[in-house]
């Protein structure tokens, strides 16, 4: 039985899946939305995420990995701390591939006493 970690980076902006064995050390695949749609602000979508998962699984299988891990990571910091929207399509299009999801674990990285975020005194103005 042999496993692997996906680890799913999701923005608002592009979702990245990477999918490495079991120290992190050695990538079997990645993928990101750019490599599944033309346009640029589809990157981020549910479509995209679910792409990059199907690709990752079928990478996966073809090494004889059946047993997955799913790390979930938003970009976190002084930025935000919730996964984009192709977060949750990829897991589902992991699941339903056929690979046995054991754990899935959330690894934002969060600030405790941070740089000040940007966008200035009054913050952002549109």
């Amino acid at each position: 039985m042999k496993e692997a970690i996906v680890h799913i980076y999701s923005s608002f902006n592009n979702t990245i899946v990477t999918a490495t064995d079991i120290s992190g050390a050695e990538t079997f695949a990645k993928c990101s939305g750019g490599m599944v749609v033309k346009a640029d602000r589809d990157e981020s979508n549910p479509y995209a995420g679910m792409q990059c998962g199907f690709r990752i699984a079928s990478v996966l299988k073809g090494l004889g990995i059946n047993q997955i891990h799913i790390k979930v990571r938003a970009p976190g910091g002084n930025k935000s701390q919730t996964p984009g929207p192709g977060a949750q399509a990829c897991i589902r299009a992991l699941a339903r591939s056929g690979l046995s999801v054991g754990r899935i674990e959330e690894v934002t990285p969060k600030s405790h006493d941070h740089c000040r975020r940007k966008g200035g005194h009054r913050g952002r103005r549109v």
